[in-house]
């Protein structure tokens, strides 16, 4: 892919990001607060919750690749280890998922109700779950042809973007 479409392609990409990290996912966790008791959404406010931290990481990550790009400088060693600390943060906070997910249940009785929004709570964490892996591990999301043609070819997802930064320490 081109230099020039690869900007094009960051320029609508990284918006989108930005968009939903802090507008999109914000807006449902309020109206999520002001609409429901916070007993019956507690693990699907966590589950939001890391969804928007996960995307604060990835919006920024395609910022920087946007500078690069387009020869912005920016403090790359300082934004590899904030990268590489948010990992860490990242599977803290997917490690406190079943623990939600206790609390959640002891405050409704053990009980799984409509009102409790459990399942969505679970879509939710399952969601912040796949941003990481989609991020720091593999990537998930095939938005063009040339994405299908490498899972065809050889049978597996790509390594995520962020992953081979990281570990080339090279953004």
């Amino acid at each position: 892919m081109s230099k020039q479409k690869l900007i094009k392609r960051l320029k609508v990409y990284y918006p989108l990001e930005r968009l939903h990290a802090f507008v999109t996912f914000p807006a449902i966790l309020v109206y999520l607060i002001f609409k429901n008791s916070f007993v019956d959404i507690f693990f699907l406010l966590y589950g939001i919750f890391v969804c928007i931290v996960i995307l604060i990481q990835g919006q920024h990550y395609w910022k920087l690749k946007l500078y690069r790009l387009m020869n912005k400088p920016f403090h790359q060693e300082k934004n590899l280890n904030i990268f590489r600390k948010s990992k860490k943060i990242n599977l803290i906070l997917i490690g406190f998922i079943p623990i939600v997910f206790a609390i959640q249940l002891y405050q409704n009785n053990w009980g799984i109700t409509p009102e409790n929004l459990i399942l969505w709570g679970v879509l939710a964490n399952l969601f912040a779950i796949l941003e990481h892996i989609n991020y720091y591990i593999r990537q998930l999301m095939v938005d063009n042809f040339a994405d299908f043609e490498y899972i065809m070819r050889n049978k597996k997802l790509k390594i995520a973007s962020l992953a081979k930064d990281l570990k080339e320490s090279e953004l």
